[in-house]
């Protein structure tokens, strides 16, 4: 399926809210409601809306702390890839994970409530690990910008 006018836009509607309901979004587009729903019920079964979520505030739950870690595995460690991986998939702390091109092999979005809680974190789940060579902290500090919308 490839994408027309209409179907961005109800994509760049929900991005934005997903809790529109379809009359609205079929209103804000230009069509009756039942060839919206339609639509929307496409672009899901085809994989273009990959679900719906409420995006929480961090620091209300007390989520203060946000560092970007990078991990290098040693030589041994690498034959440990899949173990890593799924260990890490394991861990709420770790809100998104990514295999890196370059030194290190995998960088980390880890989510803690204080520093405190990110160093407990370190230790008990990466240090702890034989295969784990490195992990470099990177400290966030103020968020300039974080979005989760597509520029469709």
């Amino acid at each position: 399926m490839s994408l027309n006018q209409v179907d961005r836009q109800i994509l760049a509607l929900l991005q934005q809210d997903a809790s529109l309901s379809t009359a609205e979004i079929a209103d804000k587009v230009g069509l009756s409601q039942s060839p919206c729903w339609r639509r929307i019920a496409k672009l899901e079964q085809d994989g273009y809306i990959k679900g719906k979520v409420a995006l929480l505030d961090e620091k209300q739950l007390g989520f203060d702390m946000l560092v970007y870690a990078h991990v290098k595995l040693s030589n041994h460690g690498r034959n440990n890839l899949s173990e890593f991986e799924k260990l890490i998939m394991s861990y709420d702390e770790v809100t998104e994970c990514y295999t890196m091109a370059g030194t290190m092999d995998f960088m980390l979005r880890i989510i803690s409530r204080g520093i405190e809680g990110y160093e407990q974190f370190v230790r008990d789940n990466l240090l702890n690990l034989e295969y784990v060579q490195e992990v470099h902290s990177n400290v966030t500090m103020t968020c300039v910008k974080r979005t989760t919308a597509l520029p469709i």
